[in-house]
């Protein structure tokens, strides 16, 4: 059986965090506040 490379996901995320101000801050980004469940925005995307 040959080897194979591993894939490794990777979630791109970025923004000045502005948009979401206050909640959103450039320390704070919106991808790790739980704005419309339980989880934040960046575990529902690796969840999914």
């Amino acid at each position: 059986m040959p080897l194979s490379t591993p894939i490794i996901p990777v979630i791109l995320s970025g923004g000045s965090g502005t948009r979401l101000w206050p909640m959103s801050t450039p320390e704070r980004p919106k991808q790790m506040l739980a704005l419309t469940a339980e989880e934040t925005m960046l575990q529902l995307t690796a969840r999914r």
